[in-house]
C-alpha cells in the first residue's frame, strides 16, 4: 500500500474525467449492477500508468460514445474494491493499470497491462473508443 498523500493526485487525476471512486467491495457490486454500460479503470502508480493509460483514459472520455458510467479503483491502495473487481473477472489475469468494459454486469472488452505498457495515450484511447463504439448504446452519446 502507497502512502495515501502520494496516490491523491493520481486518483484526482482520474476523478476529475467524471470517473467515480469505488473503495469498497459494496461500491463495485452497485456500480456493476446497473444496467448499461461501465468503463472499470484499475489506477497504478506505476509508470504505464502515469504515462499511457491515465492520458489515454482522459481522451477517451472525450469521445461523442462513453459507457452509461466509469468507476476507478486504485491498485494496492484499494484492496477490498479491487479484489470484488477482479472477481468479477476470473478468467482474465490480473494487472494493473487494467480496463474493462462491462455490459449489463458481464465484461465485453479487455484492456490489460500488455496492452498499455508500451502504447502511446492515443493508442489506448483508440482501444477503449472502438469498445465504445461497439458496445455503448446510442443512449450513451454526448
Amino acid at each position: 500500500m502507497y502512502p495515501e498523500e502520494m496516490v491523491q493526485p493520481m486518483r484526482e487525476e482520474v476523478t476529475r474525467l467524471g470517473v467515480s471512486e469505488c473503495r469498497t467491495g459494496a461500491d463495485i457490486d452497485q456500480a456493476l449492477s446497473q444496467k448499461g454500460t461501465v468503463l472499470a479503470f484499475i489506477n497504478s502508480v506505476c509508470g504505464c500508468a502515469a504515462g499511457n493509460a491515465r492520458p489515454g483514459l482522459a481522451l477517451a472520455m472525450r469521445h461523442a460514445t462513453k459507457p452509461t458510467a466509469a468507476i476507478t479503483v486504485f491498485a494496492g491502495n484499494d484492496p477490498e474494491a479491487a479484489s470484488r473487481l477482479r472477481s468479477k473477472m476470473a478468467m482474465i489475469p490480473p494487472s494493473s493499470p487494467f480496463f474493462a468494459l462491462f455490459k449489463d454486469g458481464q465484461v465485453v472488452h479487455a484492456v490489460p497491462r500488455h496492452e498499455i505498457e508500451g502504447k502511446s495515450p492515443q493508442d489506448v484511447a483508440r482501444n477503449l473508443t472502438m469498445a465504445f463504439d461497439k458496445f455503448c448504446s446510442t443512449a450513451a452519446k454526448a
